[in-house]
């Protein structure tokens, strides 16, 4: 099951969707069954009096939620619509908000672009519905993502603590330890790739969700968000040390120049060239069914620091479940929510293999103690729940992350084509994110 870093390019009418989305606020919608009445009272009476409500959303383990929730509740009939993954779905999305027609009751939005349907109200705030009441059920990097201002725009559904996935044959047939910083990395970057022109230690062609992650875990803030005055650095301590170690990885060779989920990388996973992958903890059902010539060999270490002796982690991928504000069923979609992302479905999503953002779930001793045959009955979930306990406080995404991502490639990307560096094509994205900022009546970086 992969969960998309957002890396896709935008259309151009969804980038105008976007423009609009931004500027104005555009959703507005009537609470409950056609109730004004937004509380846990609200969502109890939805329950009881039923109705049918629609959802979009791409991940696949909700269809066995659907199915539980429809049995819990036979008075309710959801309709599950794929209408596409990621930007796909933000695009159908976004068009139908701005026509006033055809909005989902609910729709699965990624963290880093929740952001910007929260500031346009696009997104109804979940607060008086019973979200308020939800502190300490999730872990601290998905609860903080669905946050905006004062208000929650959404529940978590999961989460992508990252880990060092690493291909353990490789290593020990190359005598290299496992490494715990970032500089042992490269430094093993090296022994690897002189061992055999044909081993890079991990593949890299530029992504956005990668990079903003890594820097995340560095202790970069380059994004600060307040309202809609925003400032964008990616001079600070935490971009700096990303973009020193990884001008060395890309200028020495030292990364395949193969795009993570083609063909190449599969088969690069596969056999033995790509040697680890630095992800999200969604990651092992991605290998077990993709990567199947790699089930024993592979093996999960926490995250490499860029400080000897830190324990520092970072999110990567994961989305919400978020009620469009637009939706005339807000409190029993609230309570749709609520099961799949809080109840019952949690349950089910993780017996389907997904990684789930909830507190007691990542505390179980059922959860903490599945032995992972892919892995060769390591208990892997043991070094996720541990990244989740430390992702680093503090990150924000931009409330025009979607269009940021979008030009990633036409600036840091540069970098993995060209004679420019990384640190100048965070500068230029920096450059480029602040001038789109500005055009769409943010006050950035003034």
């Amino acid at each position: 099951m992969k969960t998309p870093s957002g890396r896709a390019t935008l259309r151009a009418t969804a980038l105008t969707a976007t423009l609009a989305l931004a500027l104005t606020a555009c959703g507005s919608g009537d609470s409950g069954t056609g109730s004004t009445d937004a509380s846990p009272d609200a969502v109890a009476a939805a329950l009881e009096e039923g109705g049918k409500l629609t959802v979009w959303a791409w991940e696949p383990t909700l269809e066995a939620v659907v199915e539980g929730f429809e049995d819990t509740y036979p008075n309710v009939d959801v309709e599950l619509v794929n209408a596409g993954t990621g930007n796909d779905q933000y695009t159908a999305l976004q068009n139908a908000v701005s026509a006033g027609s055809g909005v989902p009751d609910v729709a699965q939005i990624e963290y880093y672009a929740l952001p910007q349907f929260a500031l346009s109200e696009a997104v109804a705030d979940l607060s008086a519905y019973g979200a308020s009441d939800l502190d300490g059920t999730f872990t601290p990097g998905p609860w903080s993502a669905v946050h905006s201002g004062d208000g929650i725009y959404g529940l978590p559904m999961d989460s992508g603590p990252m880990a060092l996935f690493y291909n353990k044959e490789i290593f020990d047939k190359h005598g290299v330890a496992v490494p715990t910083t970032w500089d042992e990395y490269l430094a093993a970057a090296r022994t690897l790739h002189a061992a055999d022109p044909n081993l890079y230690i991990a593949n890299d062609t530029g992504d956005a969700g990668f990079t903003t992650s890594l820097i995340w875990q560095a202790g970069g803030q380059p994004y600060q968000v307040d309202g809609s005055d925003v400032t964008i650095d990616f001079t600070d301590e935490g971009s700096t040390a990303f973009a020193t170690t990884w001008d060395q990885l890309v200028s020495e060779d030292l990364v395949a120049p193969i795009s993570s989920w083609s063909d190449e990388w599969y088969q690069g996973l596969g056999n033995g060239t790509i040697a680890t992958l630095a992800i999200g903890a969604w990651m092992p059902a991605n290998l077990e069914s993709g990567v199947p010539d790699g089930a024993g060999k592979w093996a999960v270490a926490p995250l490499p620091q860029w400080k000897a002796g830190e324990d520092a982690s970072a999110e990567n991928g994961g989305s919400s479940l978020a009620v469009p504000a637009a939706s005339k069923q807000q409190a029993l979609a609230y309570a749709f929510l609520d099961y799949a992302n809080v109840g019952e479905g949690v349950q089910t999503r993780v017996d389907g293999g997904a990684f789930p953002a909830t507190s007691a779930e990542l505390a179980s001793d059922e959860f903490l103690g599945t032995e992972f045959e892919y892995f060769g009955g390591q208990k892997v979930n043991e070094v996720f729940a541990q990244s989740a306990e430390n992702v680093r406080e503090g990150w924000s995404y931009l409330p025009f992350q979607v269009y940021a991502n979008s030009i990633f490639n036409d600036t840091v990307g540069q970098a993995y084509v060209s004679d420019e560096t990384v640190a100048g094509g965070l500068a230029a994205w920096q450059d480029a994110s602040v001038k789109y900022g500005n055009e769409q009546g943010f006050s950035v970086n003034k």
